[in-house]
């Protein structure tokens, strides 16, 4: 069974950074997605980022390029998310989640496997 554990959140102050961690396990490490997704109250949730193992092509909403960056360490099992220059917009419940069927989307309703999720503060 395919298990996702998010880590990492916090309170951080407009500017700052956090790196979010998602250790994953039971399934094969070697030929995946995962991608980080995150939720605002009243919002829908969406897509941050994603990467595919394992050849590390990363995919990015617009509103994060050249601020996040999404990365794997398979020695680790866990896929990161370093969040630079973090704005109050950022806040939000971030969640970590992989398809039954290894596609790079965006798009939530894509994936299958989700973690508990982790909250991220960003204040102004």
């Amino acid at each position: 069974e395919v298990q996702l554990v998010e880590s990492g959140g916090g309170l951080v102050q407009a500017g700052g950074s956090l790196r979010l961690s998602c250790a994953a396990s039971g399934f094969i490490f070697d030929s995946y997605v995962i991608g980080w997704f995150r939720q605002a109250p009243g919002k829908e949730r969406e897509g941050v980022a994603c990467i595919t193992a394992p050849d590390g092509s990363t995919d990015y909403v617009d509103s994060v390029k050249g601020r996040f960056t999404i990365s794997f360490d398979n020695s680790k099992n866990t896929v990161y998310l370093q969040m630079n220059s973090l704005k109050p917009d950022d806040t939000a419940v971030y969640f970590c989640a992989a398809p039954w069927s290894p596609i790079a989307t965006l798009n939530p309703d894509e994936y299958d496997y989700w973690g508990q999720g982790t909250q991220v503060t960003v204040s102004s």
